[in-house]
């Protein structure tokens, strides 16, 4: 319950004075000194210094705070969760180390983390950097700014085969106004999206791994895991497909010019493989060939565009007209303008489905967030002018397409009109001098907006360069998606969420590439390239993509409404509201566009979702729904302080006095059994110690030895100069609103023969505390004792080596213990009887007194657990003999009432027999060590004995109270004699009046729990209904 600490002094640090130091390995330090004010202060330095350390010395040599020479100024570094290579990472002073006195050898050495050298690691890793330069050691990564690194990028991405080759057709179907309808709300999903991926990465700094990475650490691992996986796979499925888009094209061209290599399909498979292995080829080069090549494409895409326009503006000739190419015209344009559906693809939401996949490359920058120079300035303004460009260039191909071709053209250069024609001529070509009418009338047409995919070749002023426009955005998409799902991947593999893929984690050269996992990319994309019949696996594509855009959205949204001080994203134009209205709608597209593939995509997503929850991987990013916890738990809180008691909804909380729980594993365990997603249990640790108060270490690591042991209880410690004090501020203190104990669980002093007067007392006055305060009180007690001190010295000899320990350790086997082994240490493998299948041993509970009803529902509670399900419950009363019957029938009747399943009850009618001799007569050796002896003193030194240890018993108060003496004893002994093979024996735990001697009181609870050799549990509740049968 209590524990007490030594406190060890350091040695040979008396003489050293406060101030500040660094370390360095290449010399050992020495101290100069400097003066500020009439303060002097130590500086440790190293006799020489790096270039680096004396171009910063000005950062290195700044003041200290005014309010003393140990305090340190704010400084970016003591928030920077990395340091420069080479350098150790400084602190700022501990609250420890202000306290202390100025020749403490502590505080210099604390404050010399704070003090000297204290410059950012990331100016310093720069102006390192810069020193090994080209003549240095090792090279300066590769950084890209906002417009190579993501607005090319996601532009080049956005661009692809759609615009080329289906945007034209999409225009004849829907027409002009339905197609910007289409565009524009591909672009409102993808903004949207955009704004909370600029939120998400102006919080804080983003590393690499992308929309993995601001999901994960927004959302948690539960829900960044899953995406990480589908979104890497989708990346590597989607660059497949642009090779393939690429493939066949090229097998396109080589048909119409007649030179086939194998056939269709195989020159699909031959010219996709070639030239996904040039892609990998160009990206294990290294980032800085892979921008270069990207580059390399937007300029290309920027002259087929430009070729694009201008042949729009050329006078078409007769040949174009005859396919259906005029130029601008206005009856074009207004005949374009509404929808004309044909096929079984004519409709909205078909449309929108073939045209969305074209906008799911807004990702492509964030996805190499670790290669740019300031992603929270690159991310948003890349991505959102990205959008704006691609969206304006949408816009308008399909406008000026739409206004220079028909829809239905024949080819012929025979359906011109002369000037005086007779024959029948229907539709806008007939103004045009074309005639089409029978094309259109039989569905024969070969050219024109709806029956040619190749329009935007036809309309260009040079038709190839159409063509290297299409390869430039096929490939560039390829490239980077061949980039982006390695660099994802990376990222998970390093967080450790999935086993078996740390593998993939390693990083190789400056840019710590993973050329691991760009070969596991390659795979996958060549094996979906060698199928070559992608029709069926495609839409999954665009529905993992939704699905990552949902999750962003709804990051940004429950990262918004949980008010968590730590969401504070520099991009101020978004709304949690706008990231809500994104996620619903990236669900329902997925759905609407797919539900097939929508609901594989969520299917796979809920069994990742369910490994990483089964698991709990021990990581923690302060995730949005750590900040919704806590707003849940404070807002229910709240509401429930303004809720009146009842007792239909009373819970036993119960503040359990367990010193260290590691040390006391079976009252930790008992008290966990009946109240585990029942009700509160708090450990409540007494640190009886003048100087040294618990670190937060230590608790952490007690809270962790309970996660482990997979008890759901809350730790708290205290400092106080006895048990009494500290129990009593604990009862007051602990607890929030209406959770606070109402419940005090002590184990059995089983030391107290030996224990001072000031022991028992405070033990003693400890359940006096409770009882006036309202508290009820349990008080365990087993055959061996709870404290397992001695037997971790037994079990660990102290003098062995640590290895030698931990191997030790490690030979134990783990079948026995359900807990986790994670600190190879003894008291981890210690299991109690708690933790065992009772079968169907009986649990006694002997009701001797009427405390409200918690002597039975602590029983009650305990027989829903899996352990103790099989046991049955027994009640013993005390009656006499002649009514027997009806006092069991009366017990019967409101155990009925109470609806518990009880196994018998017992009424006991010898109670009032007297003990056996033996028995009293060791009651009495037991209390013999506290009597006063009055009979051996005179009345003077008997009264001045009364008067010094009031805590023994005068013979007066043993006769007065030799009646109930005898009772216990007598109780005692009719517990073991009915009680031999219960797993568990409860007790009503006797009240003392306020007169009552301490060691008295003390002798009647351990004669109560004498000679019993299971788990005994003195219960009291606080007098006050806990139970109840009726229905309000």
């Amino acid at each position: 319950m209590g524990h007490r600490f030594s406190k060890r002094k350091l040695e040979g640090t008396e003489n050293l004075s406060p101030g500040r130091f660094s370390v360095s390995e290449e010399a050992p330090p020495h101290y100069s000194s400097y003066s500020t004010g009439s303060e002097m202060a130590v500086s440790m330095e190293t006799p020489t210094q790096r270039p680096s350390e004396v171009v910063n010395s000005r950062q290195d040599n700044r003041r200290p705070s005014i309010y003393s020479t140990m305090d340190a100024m704010p400084h970016l570094e003591f928030y920077a969760n990395a340091t420069a290579t080479g350098r150790i990472r400084r602190c700022r002073p501990s609250l420890e180390t202000l306290r202390k006195t100025v020749d403490d050898a502590e505080s210099g050495s604390n404050m010399g983390d704070s003090g000297r050298g204290s410059v950012s690691a990331l100016q310093e890793s720069e102006i390192e950097s810069e020193e090994n330069g080209p003549g240095g050691k090792t090279a300066q990564p590769v950084r890209f700014g906002w417009i190579t690194g993501v607005m090319i990028r996601c532009m080049l991405n956005i661009w692809g085969v759609i615009l080329f080759l289906r945007l034209s057709w999409i225009t004849s179907q829907a027409g002009i106004l339905l197609t910007w309808l289409i565009i524009l709300m591909s672009v409102l999903v993808t903004s949207i999206t955009a704004l909370s991926v600029s939120a998400i990465s102006t919080n804080g700094r983003v590393s690499s791994g992308g929309a993995y990475f601001m999901i994960s650490r927004t959302l948690g691992p539960e829900l960044g895991g899953p995406i990480g996986v589908v979104f890497s796979f989708a990346n590597a499925l989607a660059c497949a497909l642009n090779t393939v888009g690429f493939a066949e094209t090229v097998r396109d061209l080589l048909i119409e010019y007649d030179s086939q290599i194998v056939d269709s399909v195989n020159d699909v498979r031959i010219i996709g493989s070639i030239t996904v292995t040039v892609l990998l080829l160009i990206s294990l080069a290294g980032m800085e060939w892979e921008s270069k090549t990207q580059i390399l494409f937007f300029l290309v895409l920027m002259v087929s565009f430009v070729n694009y326009f201008v042949g729009t503006l050329i006078p078409a000739t007769p040949q174009k007209q005859s396919i259906g190419v005029f130029g601008y015209r206005s009856e074009i344009f207004l005949e374009n303008l509404f929808p004309d559906w044909r096929g079984a693809d004519g409709d909205f939401f078909r449309m929108f489905a073939i045209f969305f996949p074209s906008a799911i490359g807004i990702l492509a920058g964030a996805n190499i967030s670790g290669d740019l120079k300031e992603p929270e300035i690159a991310i948003p303004r890349g991505t959102l002018m990205a959008i704006f460009w691609t969206t304006v260039s949408y816009l308008a191909i399909s406008s000026t397409v739409g206004a220079c071709v028909l829809r239905d053209a024949s080819g012929s250069m025979n359906d011109s009109l002369p000037l005086n024609f007779s024959e029948p001529c229907e539709g806008l070509s007939c103004g045009l001098g074309w005639n089409f009418t029978e094309c259109q009338q039989s569905g024969t047409c070969t050219f024109g907006l709806a029956n040619n995919f190749q329009v935007l070749i036809q309309v260009s002023g040079f038709g190839p360069l159409i063509y290297a426009g299409i390869f430039a955005a096929t490939l560039s998409s390829a490239l980077a998606f061949l980039v982006s799902a390695p660099k994802v991947f990376q990222c998970l593999c390093k967080d450790n969420i999935y086993p078996f893929i740390g593998f993939f984690a390693k990083g190789y050269g400056k840019n710590n590439e993973p050329l691991r996992a760009y070969l596991l990319c390659y795979i996958i994309a060549m094996c979906f390239i060698l199928i070559a019949e992608l029709n069926v696996i495609a839409p999954l594509i665009s529905n993992f993509f939704l699905c990552s855009y949902a999750l962003i959205n709804f990051s940004c949204f429950h990262a918004s409404i949980t008010n968590s001080p730590g969401w504070r994203p520099s991009f101020r134009y978004f709304s949690p509201w706008t990231g809500l209205f994104g996620a619903v709608i990236s669900v329902v597209l997925m759905f609407l566009l797919t539900w097939w593939a929508a609901l594989i995509a969520f299917g796979l997503i809920i069994f990742l979702f369910g490994y990483v929850v089964y698991k709990k991987p021990g990581v923690n990013w302060g995730s949005s729904v750590q900040a919704s916890t806590y707003n849940m738990a404070l807002s229910y809180s709240v509401s429930l302080a303004g809720v009146e008691d009842h007792v239909k909804n009373y819970r036993p909380q119960c503040l359990v006095l367990t010193g260290p729980p590691t040390l006391r594993p079976a009252l930790v365990d008992f008290v966990g059994s009946f109240t585990k997603n029942v009700s509160l249990m708090i450990c409540g640790d007494i640190l009886m110690d003048d100087e040294k108060s618990v670190s937060q270490r230590n608790s952490n690591d007690m809270i962790k030895w309970l996660n482990q042991r997979k008890v759901r209880s809350f730790y708290t410690s205290f400092k106080a100069s006895d048990l009494r004090e500290g129990a009593r501020h604990l009862l007051q203190a602990s607890g929030l609103g209406k959770l606070k104990p109402n419940i005090l669980v002590m184990g059995f002093k089983m030391n107290w023969h030996e224990s001072s007067s000031k022991g028992i007392e405070d033990y003693i006055n400890t359940i006096y505390d409770a009882f006036d305060s309202n508290h009820g009180v349990c008080v365990l007690r087993m055959m061996d004792g709870l404290d397992i001190r001695d037997e971790l010295e037994t079990e660990v000899n102290q003098a062995f080596e640590v290895d030698e320990a931990i191997e030790s350790d490690d030979q134990i086997s783990d079948a026995d213990s359900d807990v986790d082994n994670t600190k190879n240490t003894a008291n981890d493998q210690i299991k109690t009887v708690f933790q065992s299948n009772q079968g169907k041993k009986t649990i006694d509970v002997y009701w001797i007194s009427d405390d409200g009803g918690l002597t039975l529902l602590v029983p009650y509670l305990l027989t829903r657990r899996k352990c103790w399900r099989r046991s049955k419950v027994r009640v013993f009363i005390i009656g006499e003999q002649q009514t027997m019957e009806n006092d069991r029938k009366e017990m019967m009747t409101l155990l009925q009432r109470f609806r518990l399943d009880v196994h018998d009850v017992i009424v006991v009618t010898d109670s009032e027999r007297p003990p056996l001799a033996k028995n009293m007569r060791r009651f009495e050796e037991t209390l013999a060590p506290f009597r006063l002896n009055e009979g051996q003193l005179d009345e003077r030194t008997a009264q001045q004995q009364r008067t010094e240890f009031t805590w023994k018993v005068t013979d007066k108060e043993m006769d007065a109270l030799r009646p109930k003496s005898e009772k216990k004893v007598r109780l005692n002994e009719l517990i073991r004699r009915n009680s031999k093979y219960a797993a568990l024996v409860l007790v009503s735990l006797p009240v003392a009046q306020a007169d009552c001697p301490s060691s008295l009181y003390m002798s009647w609870l351990d004669t109560l729990s004498y000679g019993i050799h299971c788990p005994v549990l003195l219960i009291r509740g606080n007098q006050q209904n806990v139970m109840t049968f009726y229905c309000q």
